[in-house]
């Protein structure tokens, strides 16, 4: 951290130099997101900034910067409090380090089957309250979430259900998704995003769990693992837009609305588009003849979900906010006929 944040002053003056200011806003903030520059998010993610000063008439200005431009993606939240960054576009996940709780929102494997299941739950369900209990006592606050959308299962053998997992040997990142899978019967391996495809060639795996659709098609995947889920049943990130606490605080109301307003936009707005690149990979997939996608029905995704709240359960034993999270969590999904825990 203290490395990251010996470059802070050099990089600053750096971005003034080359950037300078496009108007004097009221208020201007620099955010940094997890994802790099050119990368289809951080793309869509400077659209959302680009918003932020058109629907408040230009008395707001967010400098968005990519991944690792001031400090380490997993060290923003910590920068934010310390006044060096004023908000971030991230993962929450990166902080499960500090509480557990911060893991099991951010990715409750198996929870969701569509990204409006999440803003529902957060909009209505009492995820937002959630969010800002976990982080005003590190000085940030959650203005709203947003996701890149359900990841998609590649596999060489065909997947129907949670019945055909057993003995799937298959990548998976290390936690609570690798728990997940081996709690369903499969047999999850530690594996780098780059040895995936290698791996998958080889017959060293069946299978992965590697990202969207839209990128495993773009990668090659589907053509040596022919036999993609899509949509996706397994993991959704939750990827938080905060900002510093105090900053937030000092705003007036009708400009606070219109960032929560804006953040709500974007999050539907980033969906549909890489909603719409996934479907456009699919057509491509299924024009060729010999990519099978297999969906889960309801049913299947129900008896996953299941298996993984077991494994909830054990995240919910790690803090007291896990717990928190893991009550609201399966209260909604009960309430919402998504579980049948009976």
């Amino acid at each position: 951290m203290l490395k990251s944040f010996a470059k802070v002053t050099l990089a600053a003056v750096a971005t003034v130099a080359i950037a300078g200011p496009v108007w004097a806003a009221d208020y201007s903030f620099k955010f940094q997101s997890s994802d790099p520059a050119g990368n289809p998010n951080f793309e869509l993610q400077q659209g959302w900034a680009k918003s932020v000063a058109e629907k408040t008439g230009g008395k707001v200005e967010i400098e968005l910067l990519p991944v690792g431009s001031i400090v380490e993606h997993q060290e923003t939240q910590d920068a934010i409090a310390a006044g060096i960054l004023d908000g971030h576009i991230t993962d929450t996940s990166y902080f499960a380090g500090k509480d557990a709780a911060f893991g099991l929102i951010a990715n409750p494997v198996g929870a969701w089957s569509d990204p409006q299941q999440m803003f529902d739950f957060m909009e209505k369900g009492g995820g937002n309250e959630l969010m800002n209990s976990l982080l005003e006592p590190y000085g940030l606050h959650f203005i709203g979430a947003t996701t890149p959308g359900l990841e998609s299962l590649v596999s060489k053998v065909p997947l129907d259900g949670v019945a055909d997992l057993k003995g799937l040997k298959m990548r998976a990142p290390e936690g609570l998704v690798q728990q997940v899978f081996a709690a369903a019967g499969a047999a999850p391996v530690n594996l780098p995003g780059s040895e995936v495809f290698t791996s998958l060639d080889k017959g060293v795996i069946d299978a992965a769990d590697y990202t969207v659709f839209s990128t495993n098609q773009a990668q090659g995947l589907n053509d040596i693992a022919p036999n993609p889920v899509y949509p996706g049943f397994h993991s959704m990130p939750l990827v938080e837009i905060s900002m510093n606490k105090q900053k937030w605080d000092e705003l007036p109301d009708d400009i606070k609305t219109t960032l929560t307003e804006s953040v709500h936009d974007f999050a539907l707005h980033e969906v549909e588009v890489l909603s719409e690149k996934d479907k456009e990979a699919v057509k491509q997939a299924e024009a060729g003849g010999k990519i099978h996608i297999h969906n889960w029905s309801d049913e299947e995704r129900a008896k996953f979900r299941k298996i993984a709240i077991g494994q909830w359960e054990k995240v919910a034993e790690k803090s007291a906010n896990a717990k928190k999270v893991y009550d609201v969590l399966v209260a909604y999904l009960q309430d919402n006929g998504l579980v049948n825990l009976d």
